[in-house]
């Protein structure tokens, strides 16, 4: 037990005396919230980040309604994620500014009044920005007439 006790103090004192040198760099660093608040001076990345989740569902909104499919989509730098079409879907959305709302329905596409709706959700963060939205169709045709790719996944 003794030799033991002995060895662990002899270990313990071998690694404060080499990573003293570290422990000193880092106790010399200011410590507290305004040390944490200093801005960092190299940007993160070349490009606004871009990464969304959209959502869809059989429903009049969101809250009452429980996705059927969900999709990631992140546009920058390069488009990705599961989305079917990730290029065509960023391009879609950065044609309308990241806005579910701007997307307009195709000219001829023909749908049914029957009233079935659909909701959309997109949350994530467009350009740097957070957002969260959601956008309900009477029907999944009206909802397929509003955009070529975004809402097909």
């Amino acid at each position: 037990m003794r030799n033991t006790a002995r060895w662990a103090t002899t270990l313990g004192l071998a690694i404060t005396t080499a990573l003293g040198p570290l422990a000193g760099a880092a106790g010399a660093a200011p410590a507290g919230p305004a040390a944490q608040a200093a801005p960092d001076s190299a940007p993160a990345s070349l490009y606004a980040p871009s990464a969304l989740v959209l959502t869809v569902a059989h429903g009049e909104n969101a809250a009452s309604a429980t996705p059927m499919r969900a999709a990631t989509l992140s546009c920058a730098p390069t488009p990705s994620g599961t989305h079917p079409d990730p290029a065509l879907a960023c391009a879609e959305l950065r044609g309308a500014g990241g806005d579910l709302h701007a997307l307009t329905a195709t000219d001829g596409v023909m749908c049914t009044k029957e009233y079935d709706p659909v909701v959309v959700t997109v949350e994530g963060v467009w350009e740097g920005r957070r957002i969260a939205d959601e956008r309900t169709f009477a029907n999944p045709c009206v909802k397929n007439a509003h955009s070529a790719s975004v809402f097909a996944f």
